[in-house]
C-alpha cells in the first residue's frame, strides 16, 4: 500500500486510537504491524473477526483479557533448564489463568445464540494447565515472598528459625537485664549486624564482655558485640537460613522445570492471546466510533451511507453519503473553502484503508466497500524549502508517481487538482490528469474550484459533479455533500461577509468572463431550487407523518367500536337466551300436564313426537346461548376473593346460586364448587363469600311461600312414565318443595318396570342435600314400586 497515502490520510492516527484499546503488549504487537491488505478473502476474514469481537464485547462487556503478559522469553529460558524467579512464575501463572478463563468463557458457552466461529476457534486452541497454575499460586505469594505451603520441608525450617530466634532473644534479654552487664551496656537493647544478634557495649568495657565484635558506632564509643554464649545459637540460625534458601531454590527449580515441559504450549498461547487481544481491540474501537461492518463487493464500487470521519467528534461531525464506481468512476467535488471538501475525500480514502485493515467504518448499515490493490492520495501543501520545491512542483512530483502506478484496481484521491499555477493551464492540466486516471480504469475522487472542471464533469460520461452545500442566507457552509450538482465557490459572497467593500466586489465581477458569470448564476439558481425542493419534501414528510398518526387513531377507535359492538351483541344473546329458556320451561310444564291428562291413552308415537319437539326447541336456543365465560365471569369488575378454604359457603355471582367449596387451586385462582348435585370449576373473581347472619329473620313473603307450600305439597310424587332425566328434574323440584313445606317423610312412586328408573333415582336421592335416608316400600306402602324418603 502507498506509504504517502497512509500518511496524508492520517491512517496512523486511527492506529494510535486502536492501540489505546489493547489490553496488553501482545495485542500491541499486532496493531503496530497492521497494514491494509489487498487480498479480498483476507479482508473478509479480518472484518468478520472484528464483527465477532464487537458482538461479544457488546453482549459480555468484560472479556477477561486482563493479566496476560509477554512470557515468551521466560518460557524459552525455562525450556533450556534455567530457574525462574518468583515474579516471572507469577506472570506465567496469571497468563495461564487468563487463557483458561477465555477458553471456558468462549468454548463452553451455554447460550443458544453464542456462535462466533473465528473467536471460538482461537479460544479452543488455547492450552489450559490448571495444575501448574495452582502449584505456582500455592507456592508463591508475591515477587519476593515464597509461601510456607510450598513444601513441608520449608514449613518445618521456618518454624525452627522462629524458635531459634526466640531462644536467642530470650538469652540476650537475660544478659541485658542482668545487673552485672547493665553498667557495661550503652543501651539495654538487642541489635542485628550481618544477620548476627549483638548487644551495644561501651568501648571502655570491651575486655569485660567476652564475644565477637561485629561493628562499632561512628564515634567509636559503642561496640556491637556478639556474646560468646549465643555464638553457637547464631551459627545454628544461620545454618537454618541457608537451608531455607536452598529449599526455596529447589522449589523454584521444580516449578521452572514444570514450565519448561510446556514451554511450546505457552508460546502458542502467547500468539493466540495476542490475536484475541488484537481482535477485541478492533471490536472496542468499532463500539467507540459506532462503526459497522461494510458489505464487501468485488465489483469495484463504494457506497458509503452517512459516513463520519473517524478522527472528528462523532457527536458534531456532519455525516455524508458518497457512492462511486457504478454509474460513474470519477467524482468532482466543488464548493467554497472551509466547506468540507477535503474532509469528505479524506473520509473516503480512510474508509478504504480501514476496511482493508479489517476495521469497521463509522457509517450506517448498508454501506458497501471494495478491495483496492492500492490507494493513492495527493492532499495538502507539500512545499519543501530544502529540496527547492514549490507547492505546484511538490504536487506534480507526487501526481507523476501516482500516474505511473495507478491501475484499474486503484483508488486515486486529489485535493485542489491543478492548483498553484496559472488557472487556465492548471485547469487544462487537471482535466488531462483526470482523463489519464479515467482511461486507466481507476476510481477517482477530486476537489477543485475550476469552472472548466465543472463543465468537464457535466459533458463527460463516467464523470460526476458533487458540491458541498452552502447556506446563501447565512453565508456559511453546512458541510453536507450533494451528489449530481456542481458547487459555486461563492467567493464574492464570502468576501462581502468578511467586510470587503462593495465597489471592489463590483469591479471584480467586471473582470470575469460573462460566460463564467452566467454559469455561476445558473448554479446559484439550481442551489436555490434544490433548497426549495428539500423544504417541500420535509413538509411532505410532516404531512405523511400526520396522516399516519390519524390513520392509527382511526384504526384504534374502530377496534374499540368493534369490541363494544361484540359486547352489546353478547348482552343481547344473553337476554334472548333467558327469555327463550323461560319459554322452554313453560312448554315443559305444559307437556307434563298433557301427559298426566292423557297418561292412560297416550301412545308411544305421541310421546316420541313430543320429545322431538322439545329437542328442536332446545336446539333452537343454541345460537342464542352466551359463552360459558360470559355466564360465569361477572360483567362488573369485583374484588377477587382471597384465602378461600375447603368447606366454605360461597355465592356464584352470575348464577345467583349458593354452593360449597370442594377444593381450591390458589395457583390457577380457581375453586371447585358444588351447587346442588352439580360441581363446577369457577374462577375466584366470580365468587363471593356467602353472608351468614345468625339472626336470620323470616319475611312475610317467605312465610307466605312456606304456608302456600305446606298447604299444597302432597306427601308423594308419581314419576311413572317419565324417562330418567325428566324424573330427576321432577324429584329434585318436589324434594325442594317438600323440604320448604316441612314434610318429614315422602313417597317417591317410580314403578317396577326394568329397574332403570328406580336405580337412577336412588343415586339422585343419595346426593340430594334434603334427604336424610331412603328405603324400599313395604307391604301396604307400595312395595318395590316406591321408595320411602325421610327428609332432614
Amino acid at each position: 500500500m502507498n506509504e504517502k497515502a497512509l500518511r496524508v490520510l492520517e491512517f496512523n492516527k486511527v492506529i494510535d486510537i486502536l492501540k489505546e484499546k489493547a489490553s496488553s503488549s501482545l495485542g500491541l504487537k499486532y496493531i503496530e504491524n497492521l497494514t491494509p491488505s489487498s487480498n479480498f478473502e483476507d479482508v473478509k476474514y479480518m472484518l468478520k473477526e472484528t464483527s465477532e469481537a464487537q458482538a461479544i464485547y457488546i453482549k459480555r462487556g468484560s472479556i477477561g483479557l486482563q493479566g496476560i503478559h509477554d512470557i515468551e522469553d521466560k518460557a524459552k529460558r525455562a525450556d533450556i533448564g534455567a530457574s525462574l524467579d518468583p515474579g516471572s512464575l507469577i506472570m506465567i501463572a496469571d497468563t495461564l489463568r487468563a487463557a483458561r478463563t477465555l477458553k471456558n468463557n468462549f468454548s463452553g458457552s451455554d447460550e443458544e445464540d453464542f456462535n462466533y466461529p473465528i473467536i471460538q476457534s482461537l479460544s479452543n486452541s488455547l492450552y489450559a494447565y490448571r495444575d501448574i497454575e495452582d502449584a505456582i499460586y500455592n507456592a508463591i505469594i508475591s515477587e519476593i515472598e515464597i509461601s510456607d505451603n510450598a513444601s513441608s520441608t520449608l514449613r518445618d525450617l521456618r518454624r525452627r528459625i522462629v524458635q531459634k530466634n526466640q531462644s536467642i532473644r530470650s538469652k540476650l534479654n537475660s544478659i541485658i537485664s542482668s545487673t552485672t552487664y547493665q553498667k557495661y551496656l550503652q543501651d539495654a537493647i538487642i541489635s542485628v549486624r550481618g544477620d548476627r544478634f549483638v548487644v551495644p557495649v561501651k568501648a571502655e568495657y570491651r575486655s569485660q564482655v567476652s564475644g565477637i565484635v561485629h561493628d562499632q558506632s561512628s564515634s567509636g564509643a559503642t561496640l556491637f558485640i556478639e556474646p560468646m554464649s549465643i555464638v553457637d545459637m547464631n551459627n545454628e540460625l544461620r545454618q537454618l537460613r541457608l537451608l531455607e534458601k536452598e529449599e526455596i531454590e529447589r522449589i523454584l527449580a521444580e516449578l521452572s522445570a514444570m514450565i519448561g515441559e510446556i514451554s511450546q504450549d505457552l508460546i502458542s498461547n502467547q500468539e493466540i492471546l495476542g490475536r484475541l487481544d488484537f481482535a477485541f481491540a478492533k471490536g472496542k474501537l468499532s463500539v467507540g466510533m459506532r462503526g459497522v461492518e461494510p458489505t464487501l463487493n468485488e465489483d469495484k464500487y463504494i457506497n458509503i451511507r452517512n459516513g463520519r470521519h473517524p478522527l472528528l467528534d462523532k457527536d458534531k461531525v456532519v455525516p455524508n453519503s458518497v457512492y462511486l464506481g457504478r454509474e460513474f468512476h470519477t467524482l468532482l467535488i466543488t464548493g467554497p473553502n472551509t466547506g468540507g471538501k477535503t474532509v469528505t475525500i479524506k473520509t473516503v480514502g480512510l474508509f478504504a484503508l480501514m476496511t482493508q485493515s479489517g476495521l469497521h467504518i463509522p457509517a450506517d448499515f448498508g454501506s458497501s466497500m471494495c478491495v483496492y490493490d492500492n490507494v493513492f492520495a495527493d492532499i495538502g501543501d507539500e512545499q519543501s524549502i530544502e529540496q527547492s520545491l514549490s507547492t505546484f512542483s511538490s504536487h506534480m512530483t507526487n501526481i507523476v508517481s501516482i500516474l505511473e502506478e495507478v491501475s484499474e484496481n486503484s483508488l486515486a484521491i486529489f485535493d485542489e487538482l491543478g492548483a498553484g499555477t496559472d488557472p487556465v493551464e492548471g485547469a487544462a492540466l487537471a482535466i488531462a490528469i483526470l482523463e489519464d486516471v479515467h482511461m486507466a480504469g481507476a476510481n477517482c475522487i477530486a476537489t477543485t474550484h475550476y469552472s472548466e472542471l465543472k463543465n468537464y464533469a457535466l459533458t463527460t460520461e463516467g464523470v460526476e459533479n458533487a458540491a458541498v452545500e452552502f447556506d446563501l442566507e447565512t453565508l456559511s457552509p453546512t458541510y453536507k455533500l450533494l451528489l449530481g450538482v456542481p458547487g459555486k465557490s461563492n467567493a464574492f459572497e464570502i468576501s462581502t461577509k468578511l467586510g470587503l467593500n462593495s465597489h471592489v466586489i463590483t469591479r471584480a465581477k467586471e473582470f470575469i468572463n460573462s460566460d463564467n458569470i452566467a454559469i455561476e448564476d445558473v448554479l446559484q439558481n439550481v442551489e436555490k431550487n434544490r433548497i426549495k425542493a428539500v423544504k417541500e419534501r420535509e413538509e411532505a414528510e410532516k404531512l405523511k407523518s400526520q396522516i399516519e398518526r390519524l390513520k392509527n387513531e382511526y384504526e384504534e377507535k374502530l377496534s374499540k367500536l368493534s369490541a363494544k359492538r361484540e359486547k352489546l351483541m353478547e348482552q343481547a344473546r344473553s337476554e334472548a337466551f333467558r327469555v327463550t329458556r323461560q319459554a322452554k320451561e313453560d312448554v315443559d310444564n305444559i307437556i307434563k300436564e298433557l301427559r298426566k291428562l292423557e297418561e292412560e291413552r297416550a301412545s308411544k308415537e305421541k310421546n316420541q313426537r313430543i320429545e322431538e319437539l322439545r329437542k328442536e326447541l332446545t336446539n333452537s336456543m343454541g345460537s342464542l346461548q352466551p359463552t360459558i365465560k360470559s355466564m360465569i365471569e361477572p360483567k362488573v369488575v369485583t374484588k377477587e376473593i382471597k384465602d378461600l378454604r375447603q368447606g366454605e359457603e360461597v355465592k356464584v355471582i352470575t348464577l345467583n346460586q349458593q354452593g360449597s367449596v370442594v377444593s381450591v387451586d390458589n395457583n390457577k385462582k380457581e375453586a371447585v364448587v358444588q351447587i346442588g348435585i352439580m360441581k363446577m370449576t369457577l374462577p375466584f373473581k366470580s365468587l363471593q363469600r356467602a353472608k351468614q347472619d345468625p339472626k336470620t329473620t323470616v319475611t312475610k313473603q317467605t312465610r307466605k311461600i312456606i304456608k302456600s307450600k305446606s298447604g299444597n305439597v302432597r306427601s308423594e310424587v308419581d314419576l311413572r312414565g317419565l324417562n330418567l332425566e325428566e324424573a330427576r328434574m321432577e324429584v329434585e323440584k318436589y324434594l325442594d318443595d317438600a323440604y320448604v313445606a316441612g314434610l318429614e317423610s315422602v313417597t317417591v312412586i317410580h314403578g317396577i318396570g326394568t329397574g332403570v328408573l328406580k336405580s337412577g333415582l336412588q343415586d339422585v336421592l343419595k346426593r340430594n342435600r334434603h334427604v336424610k335416608s331412603q328405603r324400599a316400600g313395604e307391604y301396604g306402602e307400595g312395595g318395590a314400586g316406591v321408595t320411602i324418603v325421610k327428609l332432614k
